[in-house]
């Protein structure tokens, strides 16, 4: 079941981060920093008492990502998109649709917060997953920030409206 995090959870989500993206180490300030700035775009999911997977989401630049491993220090004052930082599901909670039923949760968020618009940076072969969710590759990204993600590191965007 997914739930609003909080910061007693952080710990597990670091554990969980660890685990997942063994490539794209992230500092725990970075997890911190998002739950403290937007709380209602992150949740985790727990199954059996134990936090399984987590997302980390919230109001962003449209087509210029956050740089990996960084803080934000604030939201933008007018956001253009509603963007996934990081979605993480430990192996055993990779089957359950659990990764489906949150991006719905997000997308079902985004509208209601009136965004035209969602993104993400996919990363570790995730393309195929986000496609399925309708989110579609937004073309070549010559971004730095982009590049910090990995060679296969692809912005994905999805349209709300």
């Amino acid at each position: 079941m997914w739930r609003p995090m909080t910061a007693a959870d952080l710990p597990a989500v670091n554990d969980i981060a660890a685990a997942v993206h063994p490539s794209f180490p992230e500092d725990a300030a970075v997890f911190a920093e998002r739950l403290a700035l937007f709380p209602q775009g992150c949740h985790v999911l727990v199954r059996d008492g134990a936090v399984t997977g987590y997302v980390l989401s919230h109001p962003w630049h449209g087509g210029d990502p956050p740089a990996l491993n960084s803080l934000l220090q604030r939201l933008p004052p007018a956001p253009e998109t509603y963007y996934i930082h990081d979605l993480a599901l430990l192996p055993a909670a990779q089957r359950g649709g659990f990764g489906v039923a949150v991006v719905r949760l997000l997308i079902e968020q985004a509208r209601r917060m009136g965004f035209a618009s969602m993104s993400l940076v996919a990363v570790n072969e995730s393309e195929d997953f986000w496609q399925r969710q309708g989110f579609r590759t937004a073309g070549a990204s010559t971004q730095a920030k982009l590049q910090s993600y990995g060679a296969d590191a692809r912005l994905m965007t999805l349209t709300l409206r």
